[in-house]
């Protein structure tokens, strides 16, 4: 067994070492997935029994996530459990796509080990992220810097191109909760539509977020990868302000946010009149409560949230107005994007997104490039 988990192995690392040049990765990228690649090889058939539950990472419509020791491998794991009633074929269906994930080997998608079905519930073990997700990120922030969310764009869109042309699928579901931060300083995409049977069941059993879809979504139209355009637009725009942007924030709100005086031309029209945001949301950001029809209706009637101007550089302005043009085919494509000044300009400069991160959530800082943190 150990020689042909070996095999396994070899015929991982020399796969990988192919599509590594073609990706045009730095040295540090190709180490950290030759390593997880060596690390994976460890786990073989993943089993209930096998997890020690550390702590609870995170919880929402589509599950719970926990943080857990897988015992045979000692390996430190997140494992999302997605409780569902279905039939065996189903379940069956659901593993098979999930197959698909073990080929999902880039810096900017959280890596995975494998999924089973157990007691109703599905599990899906990925790679532990110790900084979590943006949204936890920006409960401690208050609000993410320009030159850090400029990082995030390009690990984003570099994700998204990724799927798109690795793969051919599309993530659906970006939102700051997807986007997963550790301390090494990496940034990745998670919960994405790999798995269309697994999609359906979920929708059968609660209803999920809407808050992120774009306006042709919400109509049940046609949508594409820019849909997924949209939905970064929009997450850019709520961790730049520290609060869900629809609606979005009056003047006096914004000066507050801010601390110091706005150009009132994008907030008169509206009002916030109670210290809570969309659904209750964020308890803790500011904005007006809407019942989540009204929140949907903005969404498709209303106009597309913005940047504030006078806060942020003109470029991040318009990247972010390019991503949320509420006709698809005036929106700019992930290719377009990759090519804006912002993109390029963030690219070059030279940001300890690391250093930043660990100091907002408390965490220690790794010494070594080949970062597993756990």
């Amino acid at each position: 067994m150990d020689c042909e988990v070996q095999i396994i192995t070899c015929a991982n690392l020399e796969a990988l070492q192919k599509k590594l040049e073609e990706m045009d990765l730095d040295e540090q990228q190709k180490k950290r997935l030759e390593a997880f690649l060596t690390q994976k090889a460890k786990v073989r058939e993943l089993k209930d029994d096998d997890f020690h539950h550390i702590c609870e990472l995170g919880a929402g419509n589509g599950g719970v996530v926990n943080k857990v020791c897988h015992k045979p491998s000692g390996l430190v794991m997140a494992r999302k459990l997605i409780h569902l009633e279905i039939k065996p074929a189903i379940r069956n269906q659901i593993i098979r796509e999930l197959q698909l994930l073990h080929e999902c080997n880039s810096p900017y998608i959280v890596s995975f080990y494998g999924a089973f079905y157990s007691d109703e519930e599905i599990s899906i073990c990925m790679e532990h992220m110790d900084g979590g997700s943006l949204d936890q990120v920006l409960k401690e922030a208050k609000r993410i810097p320009e030159e850090i969310l400029g990082k995030v764009s390009i690990a984003v869109l570099r994700g998204l191109a990724y799927l798109r042309e690795e793969h051919q699928i599309m993530h659906r579901d970006v939102k700051p909760s997807n986007i997963l931060v550790n301390s090494c300083g990496e940034i990745k995409l998670c919960d994405f539509g790999v798995s269309g049977q697994l999609i359906d069941s979920m929708a059968n059993s609660f209803v999920g977020t809407r808050s992120y879809m774009s306006p042709e979504r919400l109509q049940g139209t046609h949508f594409s990868v820019q849909s997924d355009v949209w939905s970064m637009g929009l997450s850019l725009v709520e961790l730049s302000i520290g609060r869900y942007p629809i609606p979005p924030p009056d003047t006096k709100e914004l000066e507050i946010i801010f601390g110091q005086p706005m150009d009132g031309a994008e907030g008169d029209m509206h009002s916030s009149t109670s210290p809570r945001s969309p659904g209750g949301r964020h308890a803790s950001s500011h904005g007006p409560e809407m019942a989540i029809f009204e929140l949907l209706d903005y969404i498709v009637n209303e106009p597309p949230p913005e940047l504030p101007h006078g806060v942020f550089t003109s470029d991040f302005h318009d990247f972010v107005t390019r991503c949320l043009i509420k006709n698809p085919t005036d929106r700019a494509d992930v290719k377009m994007l990759m090519n804006h000044t912002f993109i390029k300009r963030s690219e070059v400069e030279v940001v300890d997104f690391a250093g930043w991160l660990c100091k907002i959530m408390a965490l220690n800082q790794p010494s070594t490039p080949p970062c597993t943190a756990d």
